[in-house]
C-alpha cells in the first residue's frame, strides 16, 4: 500500500518545509500540494519542499493548461525534478470552470487538453520535438526543451468525471479520482479500469490514488468544523457526478457559495453546510477513519491519499496517520 498527504496552497511556504518532513518521518511516500488561483504559488512552495526532504516524492496537485501552458509545465516538471533529485510527479487536469471564471479564462475542450497535454509533456520529457497539431494544442517542430530531462516524469491526471477518470486508465502514469465519499469508488474504478482496457494497458501499470478529505481530531466537533469550512470553500465547484453520489445537486451550494464569494462569510457559510455534505470526507479520530477506509481496502485500493483539512492541528493529525493509520493498512 502506498501513503501520500494532499494539501491546499493556502499555508505559508515554512509551513510546507515542516508539513513534508513530518511527512516524510511518519511514512508517508508522496507529498502533493495544489496550486489553486490568489494562494500561493504550488511549484515555489514545492522548490522549498525539494529542499526540505530526501526521499519522498512531490508533485502538484494540479495545475491546468489554461492558466499554465503545456510547455511551461514541461519546463516546471524537468526542473523540480532535478532540484528535488528525481522525486517529482506531475499532477494536471482541465481545472474547475468557477475559479477559471474568476479570471475570464473559458475551458474549452477539457478532456481534449488535457489528453493534448500529457502527450505533448511526455514528448518534451523524453528529449523529443513535440511538434503537434490538435483541437487544443498546435505546436511548431521548435517545441523542444533546450536541456536534457532527467528523465521523463510520472504524470497523474486529476478527474471527477467518468470520461476524465477514463483518461487516467488510457493515458497516464497515476491518477487523481479527487474529492469523492470513501464510499463511491466502487463506481469510479470501473472507469479507469475501462480506460486502460481501451489503450490496452494494464491496471498494474497505472497507480490510482483513493483521494480523500480527512480531518483528524480527538474533538469530533471541531474536526467537523474544519471540515465544513472546507466543504463550504470547495463544494460549488464540485461535478454533478461527485454531487449526485450524496444526492445533491449545484442549487444546494447557491447560498453556501453566495456566502464565501460575495458576502466574505465564512461562518454563515459553514453554518450552512448539512450534514449530508459533511459525507464527502471524514472528520473524528482515526478509529473514525480506519473504519471507513478499509471498504477501500477491501476493494484492492493500492494507494490511500488523505487531503485537506486533515484536522485542527495539521502537525498532529500527520503524526496521528503515520501512527495509527499507516502502520494498519500497510
Amino acid at each position: 500500500m502506498k501513503f501520500s498527504i494532499r494539501l491546499n496552497n493556502d499555508h505559508s511556504v515554512a509551513d510546507y518545509m515542516r508539513f513534508a518532513q513530518a511527512a516524510e518521518k511518519a511514512g508517508f511516500d508522496q507529498f502533493w500540494v495544489s496550486d489553486d488561483l490568489f494562494f500561493r504559488s504550488a511549484p515555489i512552495i514545492l522548490s522549498a519542499v525539494a529542499t526540505a526532504t530526501q526521499t519522498i516524492e512531490i508533485g502538484t496537485c494540479i495545475v491546468n493548461p489554461y492558466t499554465m501552458n503545456p510547455a511551461e509545465m514541461a519546463m516546471m516538471a524537468a526542473t523540480l525534478d532535478e532540484l528535488s533529485g528525481g522525486r517529482f510527479n506531475l499532477g494536471l487536469s482541465s481545472g474547475a470552470g468557477d475559479f477559471l471564471g474568476w479570471i475570464g479564462i473559458e475551458q474549452p475542450y477539457p478532456r481534449t487538453s488535457v489528453v493534448e497535454t500529457v502527450q505533448v509533456i511526455n514528448q518534451l520529457l523524453s528529449g523529443e520535438r513535440a511538434s503537434y497539431q490538435g483541437k487544443f494544442i498546435n505546436w511548431t517542430d521548435e517545441a523542444y526543451l533546450r536541456f536534457k530531462p532527467k528523465r521523463r516524469v510520472p504524470i497523474y491526471i486529476g478527474a471527477m468525471s467518468p470520461k476524465m477518470q477514463g483518461e487516467i486508465g488510457a493515458n497516464a502514469d497515476g491518477g487523481l479520482p479527487l474529492l469523492f465519499p470513501p464510499e463511491s469508488y466502487t463506481h469510479v474504478l470501473p472507469h479507469i479500469q475501462a480506460g486502460a482496457d481501451r489503450a490496452g494497458r494494464n491496471m498494474s501499470e497505472v497507480d490510482v490514488a483513493a483521494c480523500i478529505w480527512v480531518s483528524i481530531g480527538a474533538d469530533k466537533s471541531a474536526a467537523e468544523d474544519v471540515l465544513r469550512e472546507k466543504i463550504a470553500y470547495y463544494g460549488h465547484a464540485f461535478s454533478p457526478t461527485i454531487l449526485g453520489f450524496l444526492g445533491l445537486t449545484h442549487d444546494d451550494f447557491r447560498e453556501i457559495e453566495h456566502a464565501v464569494q460575495s458576502e466574505n462569510d465564512i461562518e454563515k457559510a459553514k453554518s450552512l453546510v448539512t450534514d449530508t455534505m459533511l459525507q464527502f470526507g471524514i472528520a473524528g479520530d482515526t478509529k473514525v477513519l480506519i473504519q471507513r477506509v478499509e471498504k477501500l481496502a477491501e476493494l484492492g485500493v493500492q494507494h490511500l491519499s488523505f487531503g485537506p483539512p486533515l484536522g485542527p492541528d495539521l502537525m498532529h493529525a500527520i503524526e496521528q496517520l503515520g501512527q495509527d493509520v499507516i502502520p494498519h493498512f500497510r
